[in-house]
């Protein structure tokens, strides 16, 4: 069942990080940042090609120093998912990057000095179509801003980034985007809320540092549920202390509950009582890890009785109502009686046919449309 999501999305200019499309029309996209030591290519490699089995559409990796840029250089040859290079302070290894063929740079421009490396890095990328990531940080503010407002302010991160910006306008590079994050809610909140309407850019959304999987998940899921309600924001980076893998399906998961993404299986699941005919969380944590290879849209209800069940049942993809006996719906309608020793492997096999047939029914769609298979040009062959 396709959900149309009622928000109203922000009207931004589109920039290009690599293939991947940011801003504009195009799905708000979800990255995650590498955790291992760039210089060890095979560690980085193994890491940036675990996010993209999970369906991260990009990846930000720090790059401190010439010769992890040199590695940056041998770990955007093994990947294919577009790389962002954090940089701080030194222009020359924004420069480095650029040659090697990095697909965006995060590097704030009134950081890294005199106005000829600014000028230097802006005509770098954009001779070499590179956008720039412009990122604001709480725990980072210039000095001046700390004295001016006292402490951390939605006020002064909005006037951190419009400085940087203000630096880029003069150079006349608009191709670039913004992030402004603090590890409060409401601070990042209400500074995405100022900065959104003073500028036609993307949005880049995080609550920076926040927290381990389980509250720091809560937490974004809070700041950036709000964010995207309201229709702000065109990426996101759910920041994690737990494996970035872990970054990835959140942020789907969070864009899945606001019908912004619908990639992969969205599971439907009772939070179990007494009613319950199976052992509910067993067979949704063990299902869940069975299907995350899979990238195909899909609704799955599994409901422990009849109470709900049937009604929850009908309206997925696949459905299983407990009962005596358990019953499991396709189509959303019923299709055969399961028992509770047979019922994770019955799931996953009704799924993946679904799928299967879905997928054939599209290949099918897309041949009949095609010239090339039409019957005429067969026997022309």
């Amino acid at each position: 069942m396709e959900h149309q999501s009622p928000i109203k999305r922000r009207k931004s200019r589109q920039i290009m990080v690599g293939k991947v499309p940011v801003g504009g029309d195009a799905p708000i996209s979800v990255q995650s940042m590498t955790n291992t030591e760039t210089c060890d290519v095979a560690a980085t490699v193994a890491q940036i090609r675990a996010l993209e089995q999970v369906g991260a559409d990009i990846v930000r990796v720090s790059v401190p120093s010439m010769e992890a840029a040199e590695a940056f250089g041998e770990i955007k040859k093994q990947v294919d998912v577009p790389l962002v290079a954090d940089i701080h302070f030194d222009y020359k290894i924004a420069l480095r990057v650029a040659e090697l063929g990095v697909d965006c740079l995060r590097i704030n421009p009134g950081n890294i000095g005199k106005d000829e490396r600014v000028r230097a890095v802006v005509e770098t990328a954009r001779d070499k179509n590179i956008p720039i990531r412009i990122g604001v940080n709480a725990g980072s503010l210039e000095k001046e801003l700390q004295k001016k407002y006292g402490e951390p302010t939605p006020q002064a991160l909005v006037e951190s980034a419009l400085r940087h910006i203000d630096i880029l306008d003069k150079l006349d590079f608009q191709e670039f985007k913004v992030s402004l994050k603090a590890s409060d809610v409401f601070m990042t909140v209400a500074a995405y809320r100022l900065l959104a309407n003073q500028i036609e850019q993307p949005l880049h959304l995080g609550i920076t540092e926040a927290g381990g999987l389980r509250s720091g998940t809560v937490k974004s899921s809070v700041g950036l549920g709000m964010l995207l309600a309201e229709g702000i924001g065109d990426t996101l980076r759910i920041s994690l202390a737990a494996d970035p893998v872990e970054e990835i399906k959140v942020g789907f998961d969070i864009l899945k509950s606001l019908h912004l993404r619908s990639k992969g299986i969205n599971l439907i699941a009772c939070p179990s009582c007494s009613r319950q005919r199976f052992n509910v969380i067993a067979a949704v944590n063990e299902l869940e890890q069975r299907l995350e290879d899979i990238t195909e849209p899909m609704d799955v209800a599994v409901i422990g009785c009849v109470v709900n069940g049937p009604g929850e049942a009908r309206e997925a993809e696949i459905g299983l109502t407990g009962g005596e006996p358990n019953l499991l719906y396709v189509g959303g309608k019923p299709d055969h009686k399961v028992s509770n020793e047979t019922m994770v492997d019955e799931l996953e096999r009704a799924i993946r046919h679904r799928i299967k047939i879905k997928q054939e029914e599209q290949q099918a769609a897309g041949c009949e449309s095609c010239p090339a298979a039409s019957p005429a040009a067969i026997s022309e062959k």
